[in-house]
């Protein structure tokens, strides 16, 4: 006979169903914007996750930031059992760092891993740029050409805010239009780890950001892949030396 998972009922009170965790002591502006999870039916391990996921790739949680299971537990009104899944999962994907008798704390990167990632990174967001410029997918030009319009529009208003959060259909679109699988899934698992190092500047450097993307975009709709990957592999040298000079 096939065994049934038990699965832990959500408490109505409990942040996941309101949609934000409670505010954390430490750091004090460790805040997150309230967004609804409604009836969902995900396992609550996965609801962990993704609130936990969110608050560090949005900077509410600092590299370095201790996450005590019993803290976390609480805010969440959950036992430790999901908090603990969620950890190993953000572990895995090299967002958070367990350490023997010290417990998780949301991954500080050394010196040494930064320039790794930021080599990586770079080089596959060329190859990515590259592969954009190639393939002519007409319904991918199509969105192209609406971020950009959407981009400038919003840096020529000043809209800042708006413009940071271009970002992510900027990624998506680029690797969409790439057209690889593979490297799709290699580049969403290493940007979610870069996203530590540029996270806290990239606020104050948007615009300049945005006239980055907007120039390899337009040389992938120019079907300029040279141009397009150097572009890229700038890009991200130049991200990665803001952030040492923030």
């Amino acid at each position: 006979m096939t065994s049934l998972a038990v699965v832990e009922p959500i408490p109505p009170s409990s942040p996941l169903v309101r949609g934000a965790m409670a505010p954390s002591p430490s750091p004090p502006d460790a805040g997150v914007a309230s967004t609804t999870v409604g009836a969902s039916h995900s396992p609550l391990t996965r609801l962990v996750l993704e609130k936990m996921r969110e608050r560090i790739l949005n900077g509410s949680l600092p590299p370095g930031h201790r996450l005590v299971e019993g803290r976390v537990s609480a805010e969440f009104e959950v036992s430790r059992i999901p908090v603990r899944e969620a950890l190993r999962h953000l572990a895995a994907e090299g967002l958070v760092t367990i350490e023997p008798r010290r417990g998780a704390s949301v991954t500080r990167f050394s010196e040494e891993q930064v320039r790794e990632l930021v080599e990586v990174r770079g080089n596959l967001e060329a190859f990515n740029a590259k592969l954009a410029a190639r393939r002519k997918d007409p319904e991918q030009i199509r969105k192209m050409r609406g971020i950009l319009e959407e981009g400038d529009r919003l840096a020529d208003a000043g809209q800042l805010d708006a413009l940071a959060q271009l970002n992510d259909a900027f990624h998506d679109v680029l690797s969409q239009a790439a057209g690889n699988s593979v490297l799709q899934d290699v580049m969403r698992s290493l940007r979610d780890r870069t996203v530590l190092l540029f996270t806290p500047f990239n606020r104050h450097r948007c615009r300049q950001n945005w006239e980055e993307h907007a120039a390899i975009l337009r040389a992938v709709l120019n079907a300029d892949p040279e141009l397009a990957a150097v572009l890229a592999l700038c890009h991200v040298q130049n991200a990665a030396n803001r952030s040492e000079l923030d």
